[in-house]
């Protein structure tokens, strides 16, 4: 196989892992539109620039700190998150960039 977009097999391998959860693919799409979705949390920076703070999105996934920091670690490593930090809080947004490579390797190499 051939690396299509920047993304060899073994990228999109993760990303499928990634994305083959419920509660990771959740996030992901609250993560969209942070505005919309985290509005009701106060936020400790620009939820644009910087991303939605862990915190807030363990309180609205309704799941342990732990696995929400698990669930963001696996986003984080197959590059459809970055993560912030400010202070002692990691905040996270979507790699757009990363999913429209993501997007096009899906549609040039399946």
């Amino acid at each position: 196989m051939t690396a299509t977009a920047g993304l060899d097999p073994d990228d999109l391998i993760e990303v499928f892992k990634a994305l083959g959860n419920p509660a990771r693919l959740q996030i992901m799409r609250w993560l969209k539109d942070p505005e919309a979705h985290f509005g009701a949390y106060e936020p400790i920076a620009d939820r644009r620039t910087v991303g939605v703070c862990v915190t807030h999105i363990q309180a609205k996934a309704g799941l342990a700190q732990s696995t929400v920091s698990s669930y963001m670690s696996t986003l984080e490593r197959a590059g459809l998150v970055r993560p912030t930090r400010i202070g002692k809080w990691t905040h996270y947004r979507r790699d757009e960039e990363r999913l429209t490579q993501v997007a096009r390797a899906i549609g040039t190499t399946l």
